[in-house]
């Protein structure tokens, strides 16, 4: 059980394409937005649509492979591990954030765009 201390696992839509850099020592990074959505009714009988984004990094050839693969609208499975981060802004603020740091992806669904054109058909 140790190896399940920190693993995220998550299914969702990428917000927007794949964002990979390459940074001075070469590595390479890649940056995603996922939203995952839960839907439910609140006590008053409504229909409530709950949508969360998260902050995806991969590096390496994971990286490569997600920009290559991977477009905005993809529903996305993801493994990972949980990391907080923070840094101070140009007015000397605390930003605290949390990013979800990718070790496995996989394309679940149909890309959004294919899946309307179905429709419209």
């Amino acid at each position: 059980m140790r190896n399940i201390s920190n693993q995220v696992q998550l299914i969702g839509r990428l917000g927007a394409a794949p964002e990979m850099i390459t940074l001075e020592n070469g590595s390479q990074l890649t940056k995603i937005s996922l939203a995952t959505k839960e839907v439910y009714k609140n006590a008053k009988g409504e229909k409530v649509i709950d949508t969360q984004w998260h902050r995806l990094i991969a590096w390496g050839k994971l990286a490569e492979n997600m920009s290559t693969y991977l477009e905005k609208g993809q529903e996305t499975a993801i493994s990972g591990k949980i990391t907080y981060k923070s840094y101070v802004n140009k007015e000397g603020n605390t930003i605290n954030y949390t990013e979800i740091v990718v070790n496995e992806f996989m394309m679940v669904g149909t890309k959004r765009r294919e899946t309307q054109e179905k429709k419209a058909a």
